[in-house]
C-alpha cells in the first residue's frame, strides 16, 4: 500500500489474511470438486480475495449486499456459510437460501441485474429511514449492460444510499476491458450521473478497506450513491467451462500472478511483525479444516427430490403449481417403483 495504512486493530489485519487464506483454499477445492463431478459449473475468484474482503469489511451487520456469482470470498467474510457456494453450484435448492440473519440477496447469475436490486434496497432503506446502505458488487462486464446505467441514473436522481462496487478483473470471459468500453476507467463513468467515483488498487486489502470505510460512512450520512472501481485480476478461468489460455498470453498471466494479493499482504504483515511461518501454517491448517467441513456438509445434504423445485418460489403455492408439483411427484415415485421392480424404462 502507498500512503498511510487504515486505522485498524492488529487482530483485524491478521483476520483479513486468515480469511484470504481460507477462501483461496476453498476456491481451489471447489474447482477440484467440479472436476470430480460433485458440483456443477463454478466461477473461481482466486486473485480477488483482497477486493472482496476489504470491500465488505466496511459494512455494518445490518447493511444490504446484492452480488453476482463471483463474490463468495466477501460473502463468506460477511457471514454466509462456506457450504453455500457449494450448494449453489451443485444445484441444490438450499443454494439460494441465504441465512435469514443476514441482509444478503441470493447470488445473481444474470449479468448486472443485481444493480437494480441494490437500488431498490437502498430506496427502501431511505424511505423507511433505516440508516442502512445497499452495496451491489459486479464485474467489469456488467458495466456494458443497460442495467448498470439505469441503476446509477435512478440512484443519482433519487439520491439513494447505494454503493456500486465494480471488481474490474480486466476480463469479461474472453473480452478484455479495453474492447468493451472507450473510457479510461469504470470510475470515470460516475461523472455522467453527477456522483463520485473512486478507482482503487483492489489487490491491496488495506487500500480497499480504507477507501470503502470512507465511502460507506459518507453514503450512510449524506444519503448519496457512490461508484467504486476495484482494479484486480482474475488469476484463473472465468468459470470451470472456460480455458483462459486461449485468449490470455503467458506474459499477462505471469504479471497477474506476481500481483497476487495474498503474496503482497503476507509480505506486509511479515514486515510488520504480525505474521510468521508458524502462524501461516496454522492458518492454512485451519482453512483446510473449514473447507473439509463445508464439503462434508454438502455431502450430508445429498440429492433432493425433483418436485422440491416448486417449494421455494411462493410462501403459499398457487393451486396450479400445487397440481404440477403433485403430478411430478407421482411420476417420479412411479418411475422409482418401476425401477425397483425391474421394469425401469
Amino acid at each position: 500500500m502507498v500512503g498511510t495504512p487504515p486505522n485498524v486493530a492488529e487482530d483485524h489485519l491478521v483476520d483479513w489474511f486468515r480469511w484470504m487464506i481460507t477462501m483461496r483454499t476453498f476456491d481451489q477445492r471447489a474447482w477440484n470438486l467440479q472436476r470430480q463431478g460433485k458440483i456443477g459449473t463454478y466461477a473461481p475468484f482466486s486473485g480477488q480475495e483482497a477486493a472482496q474482503i476489504g470491500c465488505m469489511s466496511a459494512l455494518r451487520a445490518d447493511d444490504w449486499i446484492a452480488s453476482s456469482y463471483r463474490e463468495w470470498a466477501g460473502l463468506a467474510y460477511f457471514g454466509v456459510p462456506l457450504v453455500q457456494p457449494l450448494l449453489s453450484s451443485a444445484g441444490h435448492p438450499d443454494g439460494g437460501c441465504m441465512p435469514e440473519s443476514l441482509n444478503v440477496l441470493p447470488i445473481q447469475v444474470v449479468i448486472g441485474a443485481q444493480l437494480l436490486h441494490g437500488v431498490g434496497l437502498a430506496w427502501a432503506s431511505k424511505l423507511q429511514q433505516q440508516g442502512r446502505v445497499a452495496m451491489t458488487v459486479f464485474g467489469d462486464g456488467a458495466t456494458s449492460q443497460g442495467d448498470f446505467h439505469e441503476a446509477l441514473n435512478l440512484a443519482s436522481v433519487m439520491k439513494l444510499p447505494a454503493i456500486f462496487v465494480c471488481q474490474n478483473n480486466r476480463w469479461a470471459i474472453s473480452l478484455p476491458v479495453e474492447r468493451q468500453m472507450n473510457v479510461r476507467s469504470v470510475a470515470q463513468r460516475a461523472l455522467a450521473y453527477d456522483i463520485d467515483g473512486f478507482r482503487v488498487d483492489g489487490n491491496d486489502v488495506l487500500a480497499t478497506a480504507q477507501v470503502m470505510r470512507s465511502v460507506v460512512d459518507r453514503v450512510r450520512q449524506e444519503q448519496v450513491p457512490v461508484l467504486v472501481e476495484l482494479v484486480t485480476y482474475r488469476l484463473g478461468a472465468h468459470t470451470t467451462a472456460d480455458d483462459p489460455t486461449r485468449y490470455r498470453d503467458a506474459g499477462e498471466q505471469a504479471a497477474g500472478a506476481a500481483a497476487d494479493p495474498l503474496v503482497r499482504y503476507a509480505a506486509y504483515l511479515t514486515a510488520q511483525g504480525l505474521l510468521d511461518a508458524a502462524a501461516r501454517a496454522r492458518m492454512q491448517q485451519e482453512a483446510q479444516s473449514a473447507v473439509d467441513h463445508a464439503v462434508a456438509e454438502l455431502e450430508r445434504r445429498g440429492r433432493v427430490d425433483a418436485w422440491t423445485v416448486f417449494d421455494q418460489v411462493y410462501a403459499t403455492r398457487p393451486a396450479q403449481l400445487e397440481e404440477q408439483r403433485h403430478e411430478l411427484q407421482q411420476r417420479v415415485l412411479a418411475h422409482r417403483a418401476d425401477g425397483a421392480g425391474g421394469g425401469a424404462r
